[in-house]
Order: structure tokens, then sequence, then C-alpha cells
């Protein structure tokens, strides 16, 4: 059986999920079979989740709580909370896992932190170092506060200042990607930058910062096979590629618009995907409530717009490439579609089917 856990948005963001979600289908039916299959936990809007690399436990940005928590798999689809909430920062909207599972990194939208946490063995998330001595005493000899506040980040990075000095701008940090080397590359959706960090101590040291043109608005990221960084653009409905140099720094080499006929100001991109062998990306425009395809030109270096289609939901948050096929998940349609792709030109052949689910913001793949 096919199944995946749901992110979304509860009552407090204008939504109605209850908290992690299930989507499943039957096996070998699952193109048309594919239902909401309820709610596993009671959380308030866990509009990101994010699984660790080799435990079977999953991380969840709260949004509107501005914390982070972890949660252990205890059955094929149940989850358990994994330890408390861990606050974080404002809007917190995305959270990703260092590949050797000992870093989670939470991007927040509301004061643009970009926030680092460890992670014990077990998975959970590692409090700060002026609450580490309490949670020691808690675990040896059961001793807590229930008045306490929730732990707070151990390590912010750098906060971003605006390379374009524009008036009434803030920082809006969005999305975060670990790369091959060990660094870390975020975006800030707010100021137009995509920032390169170093893990250092308990925090994050800031190495590079690059500029995309004012009014971008970097959101999501994708790492290529080749090596090549692509971002794409909420504001300004284009996708840049980013490559790396000899000496380590980072540069855009190529950008295009994700369709012909997208609209800047009407059309706002959200997630971008590809496929498992990289020859295609997707990007799925809210406002138009269509997908994108495009395709991977040269060594990952430049890309080509090749298709748009549409995406049957209403504010497509996110959508996941997985078995030849697209899943997108629509915000305000309270629902998820699945549409066929084609293999040779990479272009979305109308949906196959439709199921309900609750203000879905994430799909993620139960592994």
């Amino acid at each position: 059986m096919t199944r995946f856990w749901l992110g979304g948005y509860g009552p407090t963001m204008d939504g109605s999920a209850e908290g992690i979600g299930v989507l499943a289908g039957d096996s070998g039916r699952e193109a048309t079979t594919l239902a909401y299959r309820g709610p596993v936990t009671q959380t308030s809007s866990p509009s990101w989740i994010e699984p660790h690399p080799t435990l079977d436990v999953v991380y969840a940005a709260l949004e509107d709580d501005a914390a982070v928590q972890a949660f252990a798999r205890t059955g094929e689809t149940a989850l358990t909370p994994l330890g408390g909430p861990v606050a974080t920062g404002d809007g917190v909207c995305h959270v990703a896992v260092s590949p050797d599972g000992g870093t989670l990194i939470a991007s927040c939208y509301g004061d643009g932190r970009v926030v680092r946490y460890g992670i014990a063995a077990d998975g959970r998330l590692v409090p700060a170092k002026e609450d580490a001595a309490a949670a020691l005493r808690a675990a040896l000899f059961g001793e807590s506060d229930p008045e306490a506040p929730a732990p707070t980040p151990p390590g912010d990075g750098v906060a971003a200042t605006d390379p374009h000095g524009g008036p009434d701008r803030a920082s809006h940090a969005h999305s975060a990607v670990f790369l091959t080397d060990g660094r870390l590359a975020s975006t800030d959706l707010g100021y137009d930058l995509v920032r390169f960090w170093r893990l250092g101590g308990s925090g994050l040291v800031l190495d590079q910062e690059v500029v995309l043109p004012q009014g971008t608005g970097p959101r999501h990221m994708v790492m290529h096979p080749s090596g090549h960084l692509h971002v794409v653009t909420e504001l300004s409905c284009e996708v840049f590629t980013l490559a790396q140099a000899a000496d380590g720094t980072w540069a855009v080499v190529s950008s295009t618009v994700a369709s012909p006929i997208a609209q800047a100001g009407a059309d706002f991109p959200a997630e971008l995907a590809r496929t498992r062998d990289g020859q295609f990306l997707y990007t799925a425009l809210r406002g138009s409530n269509t997908v994108a395809a495009l395709r991977v030109r040269g060594s990952g270096e430049a890309l080509e717009p090749v298709a748009l289609a549409d995406s049957g939901v209403d504010w497509p948050r996110h959508h996941l490439v997985h078995e030849g096929k697209l899943l997108v998940a629509g915000q305000r349609s309270d629902t998820v579609t699945l549409l066929d792709l084609d293999e040779r030109t990479g272009a979305p052949l109308g949906v196959r089917h439709e199921a309900q689910a609750p203000a879905p913001t994430r799909i993620l793949h139960i592994r």
C-alpha cells in the first residue's frame, strides 16, 4: 500500500486540518483509491513535515505556534510525540534535516530567522544550552516545571540585511537545503537572497550570500544530481540556477521563466520538485492553479519550459513526484490530485484521481 503523511493548516490559519494526516490507497490500485484516512496527531498547523534520514521519526514545523516538534512512528500509520514542542522563530514554515541525521534547520518566514537544532541519537530535538540542565534533571529524576517555557533554539543564523535597501521590506527566511559538501543553503524571500552557511559549534556561520534581482522572492530549492542548485522565485515566477566554482563559491549561471504565460503578480510559484533522473523540474503556480514543467538542459546548468497544465486544485501549495506521477496538494480546495506524467516529454497529462483532504500543505511519502 502506498501511503503519505500530510501536513496542513488548522483553524488558526484558515484551514481545517487537525494535525498530521494520512493519505493512503489500496495496494495495486493507488491511482484510483487514494483517500484521506484521518489525522494521526493532534497538532496545530503542521504546515511542513520532514523525515529523519534513518530513523522512523518525522519533524513538523508548527507554523502558528512558532515551534518545531518531533514525532516517532509507532505503527504502520501511527505517530506519537517524541518530546514536546520546541520554540523557534515566528512563522516557522520549513524544516530540513542533515543527511547524517544530526542537525535540523528551521526557516522562519515571520522574523527571518534561520535556526539550528541538534538531533539526539533517538531522534529527539536537543534543547538549548540554557535548558540542558533542566532537561537532564527531568530525564534522571522526573523533575519538571509545567509552567516553564519551551526550550529556546540553540543556534540562530546571522540576521540578514537587505542588499537592495528597498522601503517596506522585511527578512523572510523560507527554506533550506543541505549541500553535498556539508554546508547549507537557505532562501530569504523578503530580501531576495540565497545564503550559504557552515555548521559551526552549536550555531550557523555565514559563508556567502548570492543576491538575486530585487523583487524576485526566492522560495524553495532543489539540488540537481549534477550539483547545480535550482531556486524557484515566488514573486517573479522564475527559476534561477546556481553553480559552485572550484573555490567553493556559488553564483547564478542561468534563469528562466517558469512558463512563458505565467504572470508575475498573479501567479505565485510554491514548491520545486524534480524527477529522480533529474531530467525534469515541476513548479506549481498558485493563482492560475497550474503546474509548469521544465526540461533540464546541458549538464544541469540551464532550463527550458516545456509544458503547463491544470493542477486540478485551488492554491497548489506543494507537490511531489512519485513513481512517475505527480501528487498536488490544494490548500484552498481541500484536495489532493494525482496527475499522470509523460515519461518522454515530462508534460502533465491530466488529473487521474482526486482525494478530499483538509487544507493540505505538504505531502511526504511514508517509507
